[in-house]
């Protein structure tokens, strides 16, 4: 609905209230009249008519908002060219995100903007994926925004031909969407499955899109291999399980086998990107029959090649982790040390969280009591929460103390 008014409005922020206000003519029209047939259909016409109002209404309004369209090609005068083609995107949200990766924007703030106002993804949580302050985030979008006004930026849906230099930008929030969906940041559910089922769709579109592009399969592959987990990340009540807890007989493996396909078809295509090999790894837990059988030193080899091409502290806790089962957690409380000296993980609740399984499982219950509540403490989701409180209920009882109240 968005995508189709900003092809009319020619603006995000005028496209945006225009789609706002017609939720509430819908509101207003279905309550007397009841749901159409195609509510969706009847919404993008109400949200379209609107923007063309105000295009009638407000000659100059082009010249103070930031154009995120070249509305050159079109006429809003012409009911025929509200459907313009847009071949070289055939998807209505894919071709938005498209559009806000533009490359004159720096690649974090493409990403951002992308996340915020295409995706729908709240502030804290696209802060939360970058690993800075909510302020920050802010601040980061708002700038971008105030960017694209000032420098009189003329966004538009690419060709064909300039997809190619927008993709990383567009597979990174794809893969950014899916992560916040698969580890909710807030809220009491762990999982979001609107924002998993959301970037698997646009994932799939684009390997359809540019199947020559390996890294386009390696992200479908990536998502396909971690959401045929879902079923089994959660017991009754909603509570958490850990991959070594889960009854992986729940595996969607009709998932699982395409995924490991397309995977095997982007490693074939070259030298692997981080999306590719992130998959590879998502393929090695796949085929495990469980978690003490999990070729571990591969995983370890497989993060190694990773940090070659994507070195993030994230990328490298996670490789800390894979180390602890394949060498015995001692050899990775040094990496979590080095780690814990890094800024951009002073908030970050899994570094404190994997250091006192650590401790756990090396019988030091004092030391992982004190990092579990740590990790409290920076947990925003009540799923995770939880789990964290049994953990440190477990390791307290065992110390001999009491647990801190939650």
């Amino acid at each position: 609905m968005l995508s189709a008014t900003v092809r009319v409005a020619g603006d995000l922020d005028l496209a945006e209230e225009c789609a706002q206000e017609a939720y509430v003519s819908a509101l207003q029209a279905w309550t007397r009249g009841g749901v159409p047939e195609r509510p969706g259909a009847w919404l993008t016409t109400a949200a379209r008519n609107k923007a063309l109002d105000r295009l009638r209404r407000e000659v100059t309004l082009r010249r103070k908002l930031p154009l995120l369209v070249e509305p050159a090609t079109v006429d809003p005068h012409d009911p025929a060219d509200l459907d313009w083609p847009y071949a070289a995107v055939p998807d209505d949200r894919l071709r938005l995100v498209f559009t806000c990766c533009h490359p004159t924007l720096a690649p974090e703030a493409r990403v951002a903007l992308t996340l915020r106002l295409v995706c729908g993804v709240p502030t804290p949580d696209v802060a939360r994926a970058f690993l800075v302050s909510e302020p920050t985030m802010a601040a980061r979008i708002t700038r971008a925004k105030k960017k694209i006004s000032e420098a009189r930026i003329p966004y538009r849906v690419p060709g064909r031909a300039e997809l190619p230099e927008r993709l990383d930008s567009v597979l990174t929030a794809v893969h950014l969407l899916f992560s916040t969906g698969h580890t909710a940041g807030q809220g009491d559910a762990p999982v979001r499955e609107e924002l998993c089922d959301r970037a698997l769709h646009l994932a799939r579109t684009l390997a359809a899109l540019l199947p020559e592009q390996a890294e386009t399969r390696g992200l479908l592959g990536l998502l396909l291999l971690t959401d045929a987990r879902r079923a089994a990340r959660t017991a009754e009540q909603g509570r958490l399980l850990l991959l070594g807890d889960q009854d992986r007989t729940r595996w969607d493996q009709r998932a699982i086998l395409e995924g490991l396909t397309v995977t095997a078809g982007a490693l074939a295509s070259g030298p692997p990107g981080r999306f590719t090999l992130q998959a590879a790894i998502a393929g090695v837990h796949a085929m495990a029959p469980s978690l003490e059988q999990t070729d571990w030193p591969r995983v370890v080899h497989l993060y190694d090649r990773l940090l070659a091409v994507w070195n993030t502290p994230v990328v490298a806790l996670n490789r800390a982790a894979a180390v602890a089962f394949a060498d015995g957690p001692a050899a990775a409380l040094p990496l979590l040390d080095e780690l814990a000296t890094d800024p951009r993980l002073a908030d970050y609740p899994y570094l404190p969280a994997t250091r006192a399984d650590l401790l756990r499982r090396l019988g030091d219950a004092a030391g992982a009591a004190e990092s579990y509540r740590r990790a409290m403490e920076l947990t925003a989701n009540a799923a995770e929460r939880t789990f964290l409180e049994q953990r440190l209920a477990e390791v307290s009882r065992a110390a001999g103390a009491e647990p801190a109240p939650g």
